[in-house]
C-alpha cells in the first residue's frame, strides 16, 4: 500500500500546508459560479459534477474519503455518519456502527433505517410508493450486494455476496450519500433534506442555488461559512469575466482551460489556480444498433481517424493524458503503462496511417469525397463537451464522415444518451472513483444504464467480475490491462484522453483541498472560509 500512495502522490507537484499558518474565521457567503441548469438536486438520481458539486455540502456518507488528503485512496477512508465499521472473516459482511444524536435538518433523528432504505432505493429494491431514488444510474455499482440489514437504530450491516475489495471505496464517494428516507422523492430532487453542514434554502432552475449553515450540524463548530450562493451562467466566458471581476470567489470545478488560465491570471494577477486531472475521459458515442454502425469495420474506420493528440494540444495545450478505460497513471493507479498504449486502436502515433486504412475501409463501404456518410455528431450543450465535438467533426471529414453538430440540453442529455436516442456522440465520462469496478461495472457491463452504447461482451462481463472478486492487486492490474485491450479492439466507447484542467479562487477563499483522482469527492465546505 505504501508504494501505491507513493505512486498516486507522485501526480501532486505541490502539497497544501496541513497546518496553515492563520486562524479560520467565522461568517461570509462563499460565491461561486455554476457552469449549467443541473437537471435535479438528487445526486443518487443523476450523473454529474454540476450536482455533486454544489449539493454534496447537504449530504454525508457513512464513510468518506479524507478532505485534507489530494489523493483517494482506500487507505484515506475516515469515518463519517458512521463512526467505526469491520469485516467478517471471508469479507463479506460489513458492518457499520452508526453515530448517535445525528439528526435531519428537519431535526427527526437519524437512523439505520435511513442508510438501509437509501441502498435499497439505489438497488431499485425499495418502497416503490417512496419514489425515493427514480433513476439509480450506479445501480450496478451494488450488483454484489445481496442485502442490508439493521440491528437497532445505531447498526447497519452491508451482505456481499462474494469479497469485493472496492466496496468500502465505493461507499466512500461522493456519490454515496444517505438520504432521508422520510423525504418525498420530489423534495429530494428539488429542495433535499439532509445531514450535512448546508441547507438547500433555494434552487431555481436556470438562475441559481443557495445553501445556508446548518446551526445544528454534529460536527460542533463546523461549517465556517454561512452560506454558499451558486450563480448559473451558462456562458464560459461570462464566468470567467465575473470571476476576474470580483463577482466570484470561485470558479466551477475545473472550468479554466489552459488557453483561458493566461487571460485569467492577467485579467486577476492574485487569483490562486490549481490544475489537476479531472478523472474525466472524452470518449465517442456509437449507437451499434442503428445501421450502418453495426458494421464493427465502419466502427473501426472512425477509431482509426482520431488524433488524440491533436485534441490534448487544442483543448489543453497538450497538457491533457492518453490513456485507455482507466485513468492513466501516475495520475491514476490502475490504468494501462503508457508503454503499452500504442498497441491499441486509436492510439497509434503513425495518424495518417491510421487514417489511410480507414478510408480504404470507408471506401469498400460505399462512401467517399463525393459519398460522404452524413450524420448527427450529439453532445452536451456546455464547452467542454461541445469544443471537443467539433474537433471530433473535423477529423472525421479526413475518412468522408460529413457530421452536423447537435447541442443537447443538459437537463436531457443523459436521459437521451441512456434510452439510446442519438446515432454518433461525443461524451465525457467522470468516473467517481479510481477504481475498476465503479468505471467497468457502470460503463461497459452489458446490464448497465449507464452502457450508452449498449455493448454487450460476456467475456468482458466474466473479466469484469473476475478482476472485482481478485485481492491480489498485481493479479488485478493485468485483468484490468486485459479489459482495456479488448474494449479498444472493439471500439466499445473509444476513448479521447483524460482532462487536466484548472479551478481557480481568490486569495481570501481558504481551505480548498483539491482531489487529484476525481472530481466528485471533495465538496463538503464544511472545513473552508472566507478571510475577509
Amino acid at each position: 500500500m505504501r508504494n501505491r500512495i507513493a505512486v498516486l502522490a507522485g501526480i501532486v507537484a505541490t502539497l497544501m500546508s496541513a497546518a496553515p499558518s492563520f486562524a479560520q474565521k467565522q461568517g461570509g457567503t462563499l460565491k461561486i459560479s455554476h457552469r449549467d441548469n443541473p437537471p435535479s438536486a438528487s445526486i443518487h438520481d443523476e450523473a454529474s459534477i454540476s450536482v455533486n458539486q454544489p449539493f454534496m455540502a447537504v449530504f454525508n456518507n457513512l464513510v468518506m474519503f479524507d478532505p485534507n488528503q489530494k489523493v483517494n485512496t482506500p487507505d484515506n477512508i475516515v469515518p463519517d455518519l458512521a463512526e467505526s465499521w469491520s469485516w467478517n472473516a471471508d469479507k463479506t459482511r460489513l458492518t457499520f456502527k452508526l453515530r448517535q444524536g445525528v439528526k435531519w435538518h428537519d431535526g427527526k433523528p437519524f437512523t439505520s433505517a435511513d442508510v438501509k432504505c437509501t441502498w435499497d432505493a439505489v438497488r431499485g429494491k425499495g418502497d416503490a410508493k417512496l419514489d425515493i431514488i427514480r433513476k439509480s444510474p450506479r445501480k450496478i455499482w451494488y450488483i454484489n450486494l445481496e442485502e442490508v440489514t439493521t440491528n437497532g437504530a445505531h447498526e447497519v450491516t452491508f451482505r456481499l455476496g462474494r469479497p469485493q475489495p472496492s466496496f468500502l471505496s465505493m461507499l466512500a464517494s461522493g456519490y454515496s450519500p444517505v438520504y432521508s428516507c422520510h423525504v418525498s422523492g420530489r423534495d429530494m430532487r428539488s429542495k433535499p433534506i439532509g445531514t450535512g453542514p448546508f441547507k438547500v434554502v433555494e434552487f431555481k432552475r436556470n438562475e441559481s442555488i443557495k445553501l445556508v449553515r446548518n446551526p445544528d450540524y454534529w460536527k460542533k463548530g463546523r461549517p465556517w461559512l454561512d452560506a454558499i450562493d451558486w450563480k448559473i451562467v451558462p456562458n464560459r466566458s461570462t464566468r470567467m469575466l465575473g470571476f476576474t471581476a470580483g463577482e466570484f470567489d470561485m470558479t466551477f470545478d475545473s472550468d479554466v482551460t489552459f488557453p483561458l488560465l493566461k487571460d485569467v491570471k492577467a485579467q486577476k494577477p492574485d487569483a490562486v489556480c490549481e490544475a489537476r486531472p479531472t478523472g474525466v475521459s472524452g470518449n465517442i458515442l456509437v449507437n451499434r444498433d442503428k445501421p450502418p454502425f453495426d458494421n464493427p469495420q465502419l466502427r473501426r474506420a472512425m477509431v482509426l481517424a482520431i488524433d488524440i493528440q491533436a485534441f490534448s494540444d487544442i483543448l489543453s495545450q497538450g497538457n491533457d493524458l492518453d490513456g485507455a478505460v482507466m485513468l492513466p497513471p501516475p495520475a491514476g493507479f490502475w490504468g494501462m503503462p503508457k508503454d503499452m498504449l500504442p498497441r491499441l486502436l486509436g492510439h497509434s502515433p503513425d495518424v495518417e496511417k491510421s487514417r489511410a486504412e480507414a478510408r480504404k475501409i470507408m471506401e469498400g463501404l460505399g462512401y467517399s469525397a463525393a459519398k460522404p456518410l452524413k450524420i448527427k455528431m450529439s453532445t452536451r450543450n456546455i464547452a467542454t463537451y461541445r469544443d471537443p465535438a467539433v474537433i471530433l467533426i473535423d477529423q472525421f471529414k479526413k475518412i468522408y464522415i460529413d457530421a452536423e453538430l447537435e447541442s443537447i440540453d443538459t437537463t436531457v442529455w443523459h436521459a437521451k444518451v441512456q434510452r439510446k436516442d442519438y446515432t454518433v456522440g461525443m461524451n465525457r465520462t467522470g468516473v467517481g472513483v479510481d477504481d475498476p469496478d465503479v468505471n467497468f461495472y457502470e460503463n461497459y457491463h452489458s446490464t448497465s444504464d449507464r452502457n450508452y452504447t449498449g455493448y454487450n461482451n460476456p467475456e468482458v462481463d466474466r473479466l469484469i467480475g473476475l478482476q472485482s472478486a481478485e485481492a491480489d492487486i498485481g493479479k488485478r492490474k493485468k485483468i484490468v490491462w486485459e479489459i482495456e485491450t479488448i474494449l479498444a479492439d472493439d471500439a466499445a466507447r473509444p476513448i479521447i484522453g483524460y482532462g487536466v484542467a484548472n479551478t481557480c479562487w481568490t486569495p481570501q477563499f481558504k481551505g480548498l483541498v483539491l482531489q487529484h483522482n476525481s472530481i466528485y469527492n471533495g465538496w463538503r465546505f464544511e472545513d473552508v472560509w472566507l478571510d475577509r
